[in-house]
């Protein structure tokens, strides 16, 4: 018999697993909490009545992420962890310090299976997805190790979000819950790198967050060399979804770009990027790309970055370049849980 995944139900659900399992639905309030206040095993649940104590321990499991590694930025207190799952597959998170408060960066999927070129994790493929308490379990944990809370998420860590669509849903309607973490869909960023249909229904759901689109390239043509998925997506429908969902949620969205040295980084590239970009309500985040062992790509220059911003500016673009983070602790996902499989782990 399947376990019931207790950290996954939302209240309702939780309430119609205990009725139909012969116990009162106001224990599910109970159980919520003892789970909030980082319950891991059946004894934690200190005010239940045996019975239910011991469903809990036969019946159910509640997702725990473990920490296998931890790194601790020396520039700038950025952490980075590697978290295994029960099955001992392991997925990377990274912890990050602004003056508004930490933000984390989660993993949806054990792998990636888009292949992008510019990516450790996509290098190994894909494994499986992640439920929507595993993807929970990673910010719990971080902030039982830290000691502090974490107000901003952001799904760009292992794996593409929309192509683990349901249980990433599941996830957002979980971590914004006040059963829950009860952090603001407004401070929860999803990044894809563009499957289209997916944007579309997402957009349906009006969940009132953030938007981030893996750009890279000003056409299909340099998307292509790069990004797989351009080869099912053309720009022209990336970019008519986007503006859907900003017309259906009233939430800007964000074009991630990262600046690959003499790949995407031109000024013909810069003025086609605005061109398109300019009639879109949106932001440009440019990102100096990882170097990545196995890529053969560089980051391109300050002189580059500036005058990228300078060109999509001059096209009424915002843009700015992010603030590269723990650059001495392989902050780029998928490069920590690749060297844990090299020297043996899973």
């Amino acid at each position: 018999m399947e376990r019931i995944d207790l950290k996954a139900l939302e209240k309702p659900e939780l309430e119609l697993q205990l009725s139909e399992n012969g116990f009162q639905r106001f224990r599910a309030a109970q159980i919520l909490d003892w789970l909030k206040k980082g319950a891991k095993t059946a004894s934690d649940f200190k005010n239940l009545p045996a019975e239910l104590k011991n469903f809990i321990e036969t019946r159910c499991y509640i997702s725990v992420a473990i920490i296998e590694k931890k790194q601790i930025s020396r520039y700038d207190n950025t952490v980075k962890y590697l978290f295994s799952f029960s099955d001992g597959e392991c997925v990377e998170s990274v912890v990050m310090r602004y003056r508004h408060g930490l933000s984390v960066c989660v993993s949806t999927q054990v792998g990636c299976r888009m292949g992008c070129a510019f990516c450790a994790t996509g290098q190994g493929g894909l494994s499986r997805n992640l439920t929507a308490s595993e993807i929970l379990a990673q910010i719990e944990a971080a902030q039982e190790d830290l000691g502090e809370r974490i107000s901003n998420v952001v799904l760009m860590g292992m794996g593409e979000p929309l192509d683990n669509f349901d249980n990433v849903v599941r996830f957002i309607r979980l971590v914004t819950s006040e059963q829950s973490l009860n952090i603001g869909a407004r401070h929860i960023t999803l990044s894809t790198c563009g499957l289209v249909p997916r944007i579309y229904e997402l957009a349906d759901l009006k969940l009132q967050i953030n938007l981030a689109v893996s750009l890279h390239a000003p056409n299909d043509l340099i998307r292509a060399q790069t990004m797989p998925v351009a080869r099912a997506y053309s720009m022209d429908s990336l970019l008519r979804v986007c503006g859907d969902y900003f017309e259906r949620t009233g939430r800007r969205v964000t074009f991630e770009y990262a600046m690959i040295s003499g790949v995407n980084d031109s000024d013909n590239c810069a003025r086609e990027l605005g061109e398109k970009l300019s009639p879109l309500h949106c932001h440009v985040n440019l990102i100096p790309v990882n170097s990545v062992e196995g890529t053969g790509y560089d980051k391109s220059n300050i002189k580059r970055q500036q005058s990228f911003v300078k060109i999509l500016t001059a096209h009424g673009v915002a843009a700015t370049v992010r603030r590269t983070l723990g650059s001495d602790i392989d902050a780029s996902c998928g490069q920590l849980r690749r060297k844990h499989i090299n020297e043996g782990g899973k």
